[in-house]
């Protein structure tokens, strides 16, 4: 598959870091399963990790942090 971003690179199965900004807070998770484009790192999650990502920042808001750097969890 080529990347729909640089039209030019091929993706892989990586990982890579996915920011949130919301409301005045920042979530940031690492090491987050993707596939990602060789030429310009656009990373493309599945929507089972989306749907798994945003839970594990769901939580975070919800204890009041305003910034936090996670490490994606699979389960």
């Amino acid at each position: 598959m080529k990347c729909v971003i640089c039209k030019t690179g091929d993706v892989k199965a990586g990982v890579a870091s996915f920011t949130l900004d919301r409301e005045g807070h920042t979530y940031v998770l690492r090491d987050v399963p993707a596939t990602v484009c060789q030429q310009c790192g656009e990373p493309y999650f599945e929507a089972e990790t989306t749907r798994r990502m945003l839970a594990q920042i769901e939580r975070a808001s919800e204890s009041g942090v305003e910034m936090a750097v996670l490490t994606y969890r699979a389960a």
